[in-house]
């Protein structure tokens, strides 16, 4: 309902065309692996809608994949850059059935899943005990080999309006790396993407590099500082609140997995929130007032749609799945819209307060 009433309250234009009076907004993307089909579906509304044109995106993992993709496809236009989402995550699904474990007749009489289940705990539990130096000497990643399919790098980096930032953690100093449009390839994509269980370190220029999640999910900071918009969006895949408290070893991992992956970006949000305290409470000299940006923060956040889903579901490539987690996307930031465009260039719609205490 809500999404009729928001249709019918816009002027008519072309699906996949922006208003002219489009408001101007930042994307931050977390990853989380399959679960960025999520971000997919949150993408491909907003583009949908009209009512916002996205300056910049900060991703890393999953987030830098959707990234790079929407930002190829936009060259060519907004139903170029839904068109192109889609053909990305068809892929994914397509690659990821070669290395699926199909459920057996029991399996699918009953409706389990036991099967895939156990093969994905005893890889994870592999994967502690042999690194992918042993595991994979080959070092093959089926995300390289589709994501340069899906891209031309080389056109991207020179045509690309979308401003692209895409972490990556440097494995020697254990600082973040940003990797900006001329920078961005499908090596550095893959920097953003690699889990130091599954791959070996990405090199880049005498420099490895493990995945952006472990020193931001994403990294907000380069919105600050490089693009013009104050609004930024944050695009959460893992939940920061849980009400349930994990009593068994693989729940305990699930959410010992989010808190790791969000644990970064609080920090950030706590700094937005002691900025935002300082200039509203006129601690700030007059003088300094003009070098600082008011960030207006906005959150989709995963408690209400992502919260049945575990770990292990982050690599599940099926289709059906994917364009399930599409479509909560969709519906959350039809919703989304509904509640907070209205705030958008105004206020925050959050208040940080809620992610971090500041007593």
């Amino acid at each position: 309902m809500a999404k009729k009433n928001m249709k019918k309250s816009l002027p008519e234009v072309p699906v996949g065309a922006s208003r002219e009076d489009a408001k101007l907004v930042n994307l931050a993307l977390q990853g989380g692996g399959s679960h960025g089909a999520f971000s997919w579906g949150v993408l491909d509304q907003l583009i949908e809608d009209g009512r916002i044109d996205i300056e910049g995106i900060s991703g890393c993992s999953a987030g830098s994949m959707n990234a790079v993709v929407y930002a190829y496809g936009k060259i060519k236009g907004n139903d170029a850059a839904r068109q192109a989402l889609h053909d990305f995550w068809l892929a994914v699904s397509n690659e990821g059935q070669k290395f699926s474990i199909k459920p057996n007749p029991f399996e699918k009489m009953m409706g389990l899943q036991v099967t895939k289940t156990v093969i994905s705990r005893s890889m994870s539990m592999m994967s502690k005990l042999v690194s992918p130096y042993q595991l994979n000497p080959s070092n093959i990643n089926p995300l390289l080999k589709i994501i340069e399919s899906q891209v031309d790098f080389e056109e991207l980096r020179r045509r690309a309006e979308t401003k692209l930032f895409l972490s990556a953690t440097n494995v020697r100093t254990g600082r973040v790396k940003v990797f900006h449009n001329n920078e961005v390839s499908s090596t550095a994509v893959m920097a953003s993407a690699c889990l130091p269980e599954v791959f070996q370190a990405v090199e880049i220029d005498g420099e490895s590099y493990w995945d952006g999640g472990y020193m931001g999910n994403p990294v907000l900071f380069p919105l600050f500082y490089h693009t013009q918009s104050q609004d930024v969006l944050i695009v959460h895949i893992n939940p920061i609140e849980r009400e349930a408290v994990p009593k068994t070893s693989i729940e305990i991992s699930n959410r010992l997995n989010e808190i790791t992956f969000n644990s970064a970006m609080m920090k950030e949000l706590r700094a937005i929130g002691f900025v935002q305290k300082l200039m509203d409470e006129g601690w700030i000299k007059d003088e300094f007032m003009g070098k600082m940006k008011y960030v207006l923060l906005h959150s989709l956040r995963a408690e209400d749609v992502l919260s049945d889903l575990n770990a292990e579901s982050k690599v599940d490539s099926d289709w059906a799945f994917l364009t399930m987690l599409r479509d909560r996307g969709r519906e959350h930031a039809a919703g989304w819209l509904d509640q907070n465009f209205q705030h958008l260039g105004v206020r925050s719609s959050v208040n940080v307060r809620q992610f971090c205490d500041f007593s």
